[in-house]
């Protein structure tokens, strides 16, 4: 519970020496615990909380940080926690039945079953345990799992010592205590989100055909011709794949850009991180400040479960991270036995695959047990959505490569970023512990620096590699997308290593794109080639990303509003801040114009809709032409044009929305020029109009009235836009015009931070949570932090020691075991 604080902060600020011996060595993360703190009596850990229920977290070892870390992370998010942690269980169809969906934050399965049938069956394969008891580097430190030891008691004793207010879990009989190999268990579901855990629903339900009789002629080989009943159409399947790894397509993403030093006013270096992650559910961020005097003092945001901060600053480096463009799995063409479907040949000598037997319980029915194939590549898939079916045929079936299944080391990689010093002790934190499975890293520090890298665990698929090894398959998808679909009858065809990879099968770190010391370094989810528009990254493996392709407009508008900061220089921490809320619209500011003139050549003012039906729009052309272009609240215009927009490109090929086609020597500026007779553009134009006056809903509307949320019964206007407009700070809500619009944000903005440095002791930050630290509408965390994004106000970060004791809101909690 709280504490009175006046009467305790004397006594911590006197008697903190006493125990902590250490904290001399850190001034900025002195004295502030305090001498009731038990010796011996179980773990504990004093927790500061500083305005909107931000905790600074103070600790003797890791342990005792974790401790306090997964207590105050339960007392904001135990019910949201509690569910995740029933997911990894395999236990969601016990609970809340078979066919429910989970909400998506730990996989990409479909339904209660099959995610139980996955995650069953790796906690009954012992294969936690095993990267646990894997030595480091290959497996966690001692470092990391003292802190999950302590992450998993803290949470613990929470649910000991309090009662559950939130009416999603209040009394519910699946919150329950967790161990360390359940933590682990989390962070393995994280690491590997890009890859099985996507082919979830594809693993669990591969299933041999029947058993051919003996004699029967053995199959071709896969890099032969096959008839359409054996193999997916490789067109089809290429396009298949490029949708299904596409960033643009996720519920993830973000936006991250470091100015060096040469760029700002104080010589030092800034960084603007905005990832784009879900509202609701367990992938959410949780802010905190983690210290152990001497060792480690940390701010930032971490992902629910994870006992460290995953994107961040201390006083001498920020970093965030962007969802990256590496394909983190690959695909082998399996040759089987024609005696058994489920043994495949290797250079001729067959292998039998393991069967994975598991049963799960059902809520009000018998429990269900299903098999699944695990073959030395990985297991056995189905599909990869159902874009990309990959049939068990008599001769062929297909597994699955993720090298993430072997990697806990990402909360490792955190650890180590919390540490660093400069941004080249951020790369060479990366190097040591190769944890990060699916995004980039954009870094700045105080000495003016810069970073982009993309140190991500991949396959090692070169293209050589590709070239010599795919099948008709993996020759149309690996270009396509990514995805190498390699020969696995072939042992040559194995991936290797390379010497600084501290796992087989996987790129070592110096083959990652790395951009260092550029005026400015910013990624929106593209591939790592335009990191910087004048030094533009080549020269790495297809698998890692595409080069010299069209970029997405959120690209092409960040590259064009950082190069034009970087070039006005003398940036300070505010020009971040206003960047974050410009809300310009790069479609608006392309097409909006061209728009308006189309729509006011109409003929009569009137456009046929879908339905044939002929719609006056005349109303609509003024609107275009009038809008400021920006997704501003106050905005007029903004609603009719991203209604028009969505309908026009999700119709309109490229090569016939624009005049001017890509050129891969301008690729912030093309393609550009809206084909005013572009087919469909009136149409676009008629059904927007049609659904908008349907609902009620003004063609100037602003967009505030009709894209908001709803907290606490007050209506809270929501500013920035989606994927489709370019927007920097991306908002995705679903349409619902009989709510009124956009009533609730599913993914978007979520831990934004904006840090610098002025050669002071501390450094510069303002960050922002949209969705606030609690899931508890109870709680006035909640959504105070909402409010805050709707009126586009930061919370000035207390990271020094005398910031977080000056306080007005400073409330103490000594947490602790008892015993």
């Amino acid at each position: 519970m709280h504490l009175s604080t006046r009467p305790i902060l004397r006594r911590v600020a006197l008697t903190g020496a006493a125990l902590l011996a250490a904290t001399a060595a850190v001034p900025q993360a002195s004295a502030a615990t305090g001498d009731r703190i038990p010796a011996g009596g179980g773990l504990s850990a004093v927790i500061r909380y500083t305005e909107n229920g931000i905790p600074h977290i103070l600790a003797r070892d890791y342990a005792q940080l974790g401790f306090g870390t997964g207590w105050a992370q339960a007392a904001d998010q135990v019910c949201v926690l509690a569910d995740g942690f029933v997911t990894v269980a395999g236990e969601r169809s016990r609970w809340f039945g078979p066919d429910a969906a989970p909400d998506g934050s730990l996989s990409s399965a479909t339904r209660n079953l099959s995610s139980d049938l996955y995650f069953k069956g790796v906690r009954e394969s012992g294969t936690v345990e095993k990267l646990l008891a894997t030595p480091a580097p290959a497996g966690p430190t001692k470092d990391l799992k003292e802190l999950m030891r302590g992450w998993a008691a803290g949470y613990n004793a929470w649910l000991a010592q309090n009662r559950t207010s939130d009416p999603a879990c209040k009394g519910a009989a699946w919150v329950r205590p967790v161990t360390t190999t359940d933590v682990a268990a989390r962070g393995f579901a994280v690491s590997v989100l890009g890859g099985q855990g996507r082919g979830i629903d594809g693993i669990t339900t591969a299933q041999p055909p029947a058993t051919q009789p003996p004699g029967a002629q053995p199959p071709a080989a896969p890099a032969q011709a096959r008839g359409p009943a054996s193999e997916p159409d490789p067109a089809k399947a290429a396009e298949a794949a490029r949708e299904f790894f596409d960033t643009s397509r996720y519920d993830m993403g973000s936006n991250a850009v470091a100015f060096a030093g040469s760029t700002t006013a104080s010589g030092s270096g800034l960084l603007l991180g905005n990832p784009h992650y879900p509202w609701q559910g367990g992938r959410r961020f949780w802010q905190s400040q983690q210290t152990i005097p001497g060792r480690l003092n940390v701010s930032g945001g971490s992902l629910l479960g994870t006992a460290v901060v995953n994107i961040g600053f201390n006083e001498k480096v920020a970093w965030s991270h962007t969802v990256a463009t590496g394909t983190p799995v690959s695909l082998h063409q399996l040759v089987l036995d024609p005696a058994d479907p489920t043994a495949y040949l290797v250079d001729g000598k067959p292998e039998r695959m393991t069967r994975r037997t598991v049963t799960v319980p059902v809520s009000g029915g018998d429990p269900v047990t299903r098999t699944q194939w695990w073959t030395r590549y990985g297991p056995v898939v189905s599909n990869l959505g159902p874009g990309l079916p990959l049939p068990w045929t008599a001769g062929t079936a297909y597994a699955l490569n993720d090298p993430n299944a072997a990697n806990l080391r990402g909360s490792d990689t955190a650890l180590a970023m919390g540490k660093a010093r400069s941004v080249a002790g951020i790369q060479d934190a990366l190097a040591r512990t190769q944890g990060l499975p699916w995004v980039n890293t954009v870094a700045a520090d105080s000495a003016g620096g810069t970073l982009f890298t993309q140190s991500q665990v991949l396959p090692r698929i070169t293209d050589e590699l590709a070239a010599r090894c795919s099948t008709p398959l993996g020759r149309a998808t690996y270009p396509a997308s990514g995805l190498a679909v390699l020969d696995g009858a072939r042992g040559d065809c194995a991936l290797g290593s390379d010497p600084d990879a501290v796992q087989p099968g996987v790129f070592g770190p110096a083959k990652a794109p790395t951009l260092r010391d550029a005026p400015y370094a910013e990624n929106s989810n593209d591939s790592a080639w335009l990191a910087h528009a004048d030094r533009p990254l080549t020269g790495y493996e297809r698998v890692w990303g595409n080069i010299a392709t069209p970029r997405s407009l959120r690209t092409r508008g960040a590259v064009e509003d950082v190069a034009a900061m970087a070039a006005k220089g003398g940036l300070t921490v505010a020009d971040l801040q206003k960047q974050q809320f410009a809300n310009r619209v790069p479609a608006g500011d392309l097409a909006a114009s061209d728009a308006a003139k189309a729509c006011a050549a109409l003929p009569g003012g009137t456009a046929a809709g879908s339905d044939g039906s002929a719609v006056d729009v005349s109303a609509a052309c003024p609107v275009l032409a009038g809008w400021d272009r920006t997704a501003d609240t106050s905005s007029r215009g903004a609603l009719l044009f991203d209604r028009f927009w969505r309908r026009l490109t999700a119709s309109t090929a490229a090569k016939d929305l624009w005049l001017v086609p890509f050129s891969a020597a301008d690729p912030v500026r093309t393609p550009r020029t809206l084909n005013q007779a572009a087919p469909g553009l009136g149409r676009a134009l008629a059904d927007t109009v049609a659904e908008l006056r349907a609902a009620g809903i003004a063609l100037d509307a602003p967009l505030g009235e009709h894209q908001f949320v709803v907290r606490g019964g007050q209506k809270l206007p929501v500013g920035g836009g989606t994927e489709a407009l370019g927007v920097w700070n991306k908002i995705e809500a679903p349409w619902d015009a009989a709510a009124g619009g956009y009533p609730e944000v599913r993914h978007g903005s979520s831990h934004i931070q904006a840090v610098g440095w002025d050669r002071g002791p501390c450094p510069v930050a303002r960050t922002l949570l949209t969705y606030g630290q609690s899931s508890d509408p109870g709680s006035p965390y909640s959504a105070d932090q909402t409010r805050l994004f709707s009126q586009e106000r930061w919370v000035t970060a207390r990271f020094c020691e005398r910031d977080i004791l000056t306080s007005p809101q400073l409330k103490v909690v000594w947490a602790r075991e008892r015993r």
